[in-house]
């Protein structure tokens, strides 16, 4: 073979030499066209919304590749159906190129609850977008401190801070409506337990605020006993003379107890006097 070569004139195997180049160059510039699919689009079709099986199905169909390039959650959104595109529905694009799929959560990711007591109610609608959690309902109850939140709940539950809830769960709330146009009578809670006492207070719509030891250490609160009160059930202008008290839903009372009984009371109601007896 080489000799075949070498045995023709320089200028003949130069002739060759160009002719093949030129026969290569023709047969690749041919099959371009073929090769890159030029001059044959295909537009690209709307898939938002359909389940990513549906949407893979449509796009094959139609000669494109399909690669999921990321997931998101929208609450929204049906599970698994595709949230975006790339490229846009409607794009006039080559036939055969990658669409790229963002597509819906399975399943919710968890989120940690926040504690929200003490928030004003827009703080905390705030922090529920910041977490991708819904507000639920508002309820109110008598509470010196106005629109900010008493209690959260989930599924009617109280739920504690920390606890891990699906993104997109609805979360509702317990505001304070301030104190309350009634004036009750303040109760007396001499000789009670707290455990007596502070439900005296919720069926007042009156809300606890400190509880003070004044007898030494006391192992279980709840049964201690109530031996002083602010604000207490009776002024006393003049000695002798007893006033009652009056507290609006709302309001705070304190509580001071011990872990013993306090001594009885005999009450004058005649007179709205109360004395101790040893």
């Amino acid at each position: 073979m080489f000799k075949f070569i070498t045995s023709k004139p320089l200028w003949v195997n130069i002739l060759a030499a160009l002719g093949i180049v030129l026969i290569v160059l023709f047969l690749f510039f041919f099959s371009l066209s073929w090769i890159t699919s030029h001059g044959k689009n295909e537009k690209v079709p709307n898939i938002i919304g359909q389940n990513i099986d549906a949407a893979t199905k449509l796009l094959k169909e139609k000669g494109f590749s399909v690669e999921v390039q990321d997931s998101v959650f929208v609450d929204s959104a049906a599970r698994l159906s595709v949230i975006k595109q790339s490229p846009e529905a409607d794009a006039n694009v080559k036939a055969g190129r990658t669409v790229y799929l963002t597509v819906n959560r399975a399943f919710a990711p968890e989120v940690e609850m926040p504690s929200l007591l003490g928030f004003s109610i827009k703080s905390a609608q705030l922090m529920l977008a910041t977490l991708n959690l819904k507000m639920g309902d508002t309820t109110y109850r008598p509470d010196i401190a106005r629109n900010a939140v008493l209690e959260q709940l989930y599924n009617g539950a109280i739920i504690k801070p920390g606890t891990k809830i699906p993104m997109g769960s609805s979360i509702s709330f317990v505001l304070g409506s301030g104190l309350g146009s009634t004036d009750l009578m303040v109760p007396d809670m001499y000789g009670l337990t707290v455990e007596e006492a502070l439900g005296r207070l919720t069926t007042m719509n009156v809300n606890r605020g400190s509880i003070i030891s004044k007898g030494g250490a006391i192992s279980d609160t709840l049964k201690a006993y109530v031996i002083d009160q602010e604000p207490k059930a009776f002024a006393e202008p003049t000695p002798g003379q007893k006033i009652p008290n009056k507290i609006r839903p709302g309001a705070l009372m304190d509580l001071f107890i011990s872990s013993t009984p306090p001594a009885p009371r005999t009450v004058d109601t005649t007179k709205q006097n109360t004395t101790q007896t040893p």
